[in-house]
């Protein structure tokens, strides 16, 4: 089963996400509390999955996207954004994120992103 970094600055998203992947039998590889986190993790762990949030401190989802996508073109991330981001989920799109849920997700929307990447 595929292994997910999840990403998120908030702590109560990211045990709600890594409850719902766990549960379904996803490893949960690991876990970031912003960009820069995210980044020495990826290349750390090397996840086959990773759920991105795109407003954080330190360092956003969409840079950290950027970054990774250019460590590994292969890299298979899935951005959450909260509603009215559209703009946002647009450029993660184009800078290489293959997918995308909104917060509050639903956890059939969670699974099926995910299961739609392995």
């Amino acid at each position: 089963m595929a292994r997910v970094l999840i990403v998120d600055d908030a702590a109560f998203m990211r045990i709600s996400i890594k409850n719902t992947l766990s549960k379904n039998g996803y490893e949960i590889a690991g876990e970031a509390e912003n960009g820069l986190v995210a980044i020495e993790k990826y290349k750390e762990l090397k996840p086959d999955i990773t759920t991105m949030d795109i407003t954080m401190p330190e360092m956003n989802g969409l840079d950290a996207l950027k970054a990774i996508i250019a460590i590994d073109p292969h890299a298979q991330i899935i951005m959450v954004s909260a509603m009215g981001q559209e703009a946002m989920v647009r450029d993660a799109v184009l800078s290489g994120a293959k997918g995308f849920i909104v917060k509050p997700f639903k956890e059939e929307g969670l699974l099926s992103a995910v299961k739609k990447l392995g």
